[in-house]
């Protein structure tokens, strides 16, 4: 049997400088020393050159205390109240269904696994505003900071994998009380090529087109290419959209492009993500580089 050690690096516990704990919750850093010095808000660790490094237990309590801040409570007070009182006046916020708070929630309910929580927020953020806006305003910059906690090494893939399930899911749920468009209407073929599984920015691409009344087909990760020419071929749609995020060699992504172009001549290919922002002067005569959906309609509407 294979044991490991909880003192393996795969393990290892999450450590946010205070720069970090800045770019996560908003509060300056500035702020944050003020109330650690002051009302002893925060006790983080010090490395041999005297660097405040914070935990997630840490990160966690500057979210409630942030959160509890927000809702009009003054620092002194929040200072003097004990981790039971703190939470019993947190389950208030966490079921308020404002707006304003929802950034912490969801950061809060990925460090701490809280299905219900980060359910919850993504719930009622959709019904106030909608789903497309709430993954605008709200996904996109909660995800730019999960990024950021990514590159510092303070997330792990159960994490990582938890939050983007749940999102993957609330889009998938969606799209299926869409009404299936017309299928005389404009057609997208909407995949992700073979070394690629990161789907949530497709998925909302299909949830806005669908919004918008173009018919389209999904056919989800790690597309084998050979499989994308027969479904091309079968369906015939009026146009296809892939979204390239993972990092791979440029030789491959211009190799890719420069034969579907060889094989597919006549089809409008859009492609969007890191990827082919990296590449675009090497790509731009095989693609259309897309940054939004009325780019795509605009395009579908020429002939």
């Amino acid at each position: 049997m294979l044991v490991l050690s909880l003192k393996s690096p795969r393990y290892k516990m999450a450590e946010y400088k205070i720069k970090d704990l800045e770019n996560l919750t908003g509060i300056k850093s500035h702020t944050i020393r003020i109330w650690e010095k002051r009302y002893h808000i925060l006790t983080p660790c010090r490395t041999d050159t005297k660097i405040r490094m914070y935990s997630d237990d840490e990160l966690t309590r500057l979210l409630t205390v942030s959160m509890l801040n927000r809702s009009g409570l003054k620092i002194s007070k929040i200072a003097e109240l004990s981790q039971e009182d703190m939470n019993k006046l947190l389950w208030d916020i966490k079921v308020n269904k404002g707006p304003e708070n929802s950034m912490d929630k969801l950061i809060l309910a990925l460090v701490s696994l809280d299905e219900k929580l980060f359910r919850g927020t993504i719930n009622d953020l959709i019904e106030e505003v909608g789903l497309e806006k709430t993954f605008v305003n709200h996904i996109i910059p909660f995800l730019d900071r999960i990024g950021i906690m990514w590159l510092i090494g303070s997330i792990n893939p159960a994490q990582e994998h938890f939050m983007s399930n749940l999102i993957r899911q609330k889009i998938i749920s969606e799209i299926d009380k869409q009404p299936i468009p017309n299928s005389d209407s404009p057609s997208v073929l909407l995949y992700l090529p073979e070394h690629e599984w990161h789907e949530i920015n497709l998925l909302f691409y299909q949830f806005l087109l669908r919004a918008k009344g173009v018919s389209t087909t999904y056919l989800g990760q790690s597309l084998p290419y050979h499989s994308l020419l027969e479904s091309i071929d079968k369906l015939k749609p009026s146009a296809i959209l892939s979204s390239w995020l993972t990092s791979v060699d440029q030789k491959l992504v211009v190799t890719y492009f420069k034969q579907l172009k060889k094989d597919l001549p006549n089809l409008k290919v859009f492609a969007g993500g890191a990827q082919i922002k990296v590449n675009t002067e090497e790509i731009k005569d095989y693609i259309i580089q897309v940054d939004n959906i009325p780019e795509i309609i605009a395009h579908l509407k020429q002939p």
